[in-house]
């Protein structure tokens, strides 16, 4: 399969994934700046989530450049990260309606640690398809912020239930740390062509 076929599958699913996000924010019922104040919260979630989905489209763009060909796993890998994503609106939208409760903080983690084993075994399976040598495997290296984002993410969901304002923190940070693009791949495209 030709993987422009998969990446332009991909990108709708997370356009739908933002405009779901998106239309889950409800316009107040005047014009009065004072309307503005229940939505504060809800803002600030579906800000931190769009960050978030635009970093996986991000990384997501720059994996499938250094891709040779797609197979059925990948196919599938592809597919496994695409469903834990399509479940940040649900969680977006529940944690900011909810005020960063508990229950719905640690959730949105939950939702963020999945994306992230997801995206993990996506460039896994890439990586074995395309060879220990290949583009994908020399750009990942280490993969130090791969690993680290997991674990800061199960730090979140247990802080959720006794500093959920360490929580949010924690989810801020790797949105952080993460959205500087990750330049290992295009130094290794520009170099090969």
């Amino acid at each position: 399969m030709d993987k422009n076929r998969l990446e332009a599958f991909s990108d709708g699913v997370i356009a739908i994934i933002i405009t779901i996000m998106v239309l889950e924010i409800k316009v107040p019922h005047t014009d009065a700046w004072a309307e503005l104040s229940p939505l504060l919260l809800l803002l600030f979630s579906y800000a931190l989530s769009f960050v978030y989905v635009g970093i996986y489209w991000n990384n997501h763009h720059h994996m499938l450049q250094a891709t040779q060909h797609v197979t059925g796993g990948i196919l599938w890998a592809n597919l496994h990260l695409l469903f834990w994503l399509s479940l940040l609106p649900f969680a977006t939208n529940w944690m900011g309606e909810h005020h960063f409760a508990s229950m719905p903080l640690a959730a949105y983690g939950f939702v963020l640690l999945m994306a992230a084993i997801a995206y993990f075994i996506l460039q896994n399976t890439i990586i074995a398809s395309q060879g220990e040598n290949s583009l994908l495997a020399k750009a990942v290296g280490r993969d130090t912020k791969g690993k680290i984002s997991p674990v800061l993410y199960l730090l979140a969901m247990i802080a959720a239930f006794y500093k959920p304002m360490l929580s949010e923190a924690i989810y801020v940070l790797v949105a952080l740390m993460w959205l500087v693009p990750d330049k290992r791949i295009e130094r290794l495209l520009q170099h090969k062509t």
